[in-house]
């Protein structure tokens, strides 16, 4: 099976996680605090500001925790997110608001974000589609200047830069992901940044029982009775551990090579698919933005995607789309918003392989099966209609 995402590791991860496994300390220790430095030098911020965790997911309740999300509050977000932002607004008690995307790119525009805003939006959470920074620095201007707070989801958007400047650390507090289907995985994990250095320091606190201090042994240096409990917040336990990050800091430096495999992936797709009618190619993001090129997507006719996806997996290849439109699921109460560039694209969109282990040789599969079945499923449609 040619698979849509797949991680790409070997001996280097293995002898990492054999050290860690030789220290003897597996857990919240030296190797995660070397990660979060070298992290936070690769987005070019201050290593106070960022935190290693167990996963994104835990870092989109935790921006809520720390923003005050509650009750009476909105928060504005694509409906072409993922469950994950959805979940973590909605648990608050905050009314979710939903605009609309870009069909062609998936990511709002500054233009959608600000037709959504009312008095009651506290916040803005946007995604970084496929790695593709979008408007995210006109986003961010537009959230300052109306003192809403700005959330970035960039799990798809590890390497991504507007200007220089990494997608992440536009807004108020960001997280990465670094789950078994991403670009550079740590098994499951994830980054945080927040931006703000009071809120940084409560975030590690909420993000460990709510503890003064990390762990006892720590303590021992400055307290003579360091096994007392310090609680300043009621937190939970959502750190990350040396063996994830262990694999994490070989993944680090790796990335560049990861990301511009994927990008040659994706300009080898453009180039075999350029002529085929009916396949709408992904757009390039315009100058000064780089991708991670996390996603690779084309565009079909809605009524032949479902059929090609199938030939394509009859083949061995597997595709898939991402992500079913929010404000259709019935537990957010939504399915009464009007989003034409969502809808549109949630029927025509679907997502090929792309991972840095494809090699040439899978990609020209991938573009010639595609290729022979838009080329029958969209007579067999014309067939049809003419009838």
């Amino acid at each position: 099976m040619i698979n849509v995402f797949q991680p790409t590791t070997g001996d280097e991860e293995l002898a990492a996680v054999s050290e860690v496994f030789a220290s003897n300390w597996l857990g919240h220790g030296p190797r995660t605090k070397e990660f979060e430095e070298r992290f936070a030098a690769h987005l070019g911020v201050d290593p106070g500001h960022v935190l290693f965790i167990n996963s994104a997911t835990s870092g989109l309740f935790l921006a809520t925790e720390l923003l005050g999300i509650g009750p009476g509050d909105e928060v504005v977000m694509p409906s072409a997110s993922f469950v994950a932002a959805g979940n973590a607004v909605a648990s608050t008690g905050a009314r979710l608001v939903f605009c609309d995307v870009d069909e062609r790119t998936m990511n709002p525009t500054v233009a959608h974000i600000e037709q959504a805003l009312t008095p009651d939006t506290t916040a803005v959470l946007i995604l970084h589609y496929g790695g593709h920074p979008g408007d995210v620095a006109a986003i961010a201007r537009l959230c300052r200047e109306r003192g809403i707070r700005l959330i970035e989801d960039a799990a798809c958007a590890v390497a991504s830069k507007v200007d220089g400047v990494a997608c992440g650390t536009f807004g108020d507090v960001a997280m990465w992901s670094f789950d078994a289907m991403k670009v550079l995985v740590t098994g499951d994990g994830g980054m945080l940044y927040v931006r703000d250095p009071e809120l940084a320091l409560r975030a590690k606190r909420l993000a460990y029982h709510g503890l003064e201090q990390s762990s006892g042994f720590s303590a021992a240096r400055v307290s003579h009775r360091w096994w007392e409990l310090n609680v300043k917040d009621f937190g939970r336990r959502i750190v990350g551990n040396d063996i994830a990050a262990a694999i994490g800091l070989v993944q680090l430096a790796r990335l560049p090579e990861f990301v511009a495999r994927r990008r040659a992936i994706g300009d080898l797709y453009g180039q075999l698919l350029a002529d085929v009618d009916g396949v709408v190619l992904p757009p390039e993001p315009p100058e000064g933005q780089t991708s991670s090129h996390y996603f690779y997507w084309v565009q079909l006719e809605p009524e032949i995607r479902d059929q090609v996806a199938a030939d394509l997996l009859e083949e061995g290849i597997y595709t898939t789309f991402r992500y079913p439109p929010l404000h259709k699921v019935p537990a957010y109460g939504s399915d009464h918003a009007e989003l034409p560039g969502t809808e549109a694209s949630s029927e025509n969109t679907l997502l090929l392989p792309l991972h840095q282990g494809l090699d040439d040789e899978e990609v020209r599969k991938v573009a010639a099966v595609l290729r022979k079945s838009v080329e029958y499923r969209s007579a067999s449609a014309r067939s049809r209609r003419v009838r």
